[in-house]
């Protein structure tokens, strides 16, 4: 964001997909449209080259597909943030792009609020689709997870690090709950809430709170 605004990176096979995206956010002055890509390959080569501030990124694409490519990116710069974009809600490939290391993922029908609204969130560190749905889909897809309670490598348990206060918020973030709701529940402020998820989210290496719900069920934290 070197002037101030979002730099983004529009991924699709379809040229009038990525006009229509293109359309919705120069509309905003605070976001703008740096580069396309037509396939996965030609989006992990142009990520390198133009380093966007957020890739949204098609999964069903010739050459190289989305997950693919998300993986690539995410390897080659951990920092990167990719919002992946499906048909379906629920879908298989968005929980695929959520592993790889997406923030992520937008129904390709999404209303234009809900589309810059999710690039702001993504730019800003956060995760562009919560909890909720985030917990619905490891629930779908609970069977390709491994089995709780793996301990790091070495056999260190990174839960361990965690203070009581800490797990619990990440029990919490599990579960779905937003900042406001884990306040309630712990008769925190929103901010008090706000630095302890930012603690727990440091202490693991999570990118984002898409990423706590993941590691709380590796981890055995939530029931399924």
């Amino acid at each position: 964001m070197t002037d101030g605004r979002i730099r983004i990176l529009l991924v699709d096979d379809q040229q009038l997909v990525r006009l229509g995206f293109r359309m919705v956010l120069e509309a905003e002055p605070d976001l703008v449209v740096i580069g396309e890509a037509a396939d996965g390959a030609e989006a992990v080569r142009l990520a390198g080259e133009l380093r966007p501030d957020v890739v949204l990124m098609d999964v069903r694409m010739p050459v190289l597909d989305g997950i693919e490519a998300t993986r690539r990116i995410v390897e080659a710069d951990p920092a990167s943030r990719i919002i992946v974009l499906t048909t379906f809600d629920l879908d298989e490939y968005a929980f695929g792009g959520l592993r790889a290391g997406a923030s992520g993922f937008l129904l390709k029908d999404a209303r234009p609020e809900e589309l810059t609204s999710a690039v702001r969130s993504v730019a800003a560190g956060d995760a562009a689709v919560s909890g909720r749905v985030t917990r619905a889909m490891l629930e779908l897809f609970a069977d390709r997870l491994p089995s709780g309670g793996a301990p790091g490598p070495g056999g260190h348990d990174p839960v361990a690090g965690l203070t009581p206060r800490e797990r619990e918020i990440l029990v919490a973030m599990g579960q779905g709950l937003s900042n406001g709701e884990i306040g309630a529940r712990f008769f925190l402020t929103e901010s008090t809430v706000k630095t302890h998820v930012g603690r727990v989210l440091a202490k693991l290496q999570l990118r984002d709170r898409v990423h706590a719900v993941i590691f709380a069920y590796e981890h055995g934290l939530l029931e399924r």
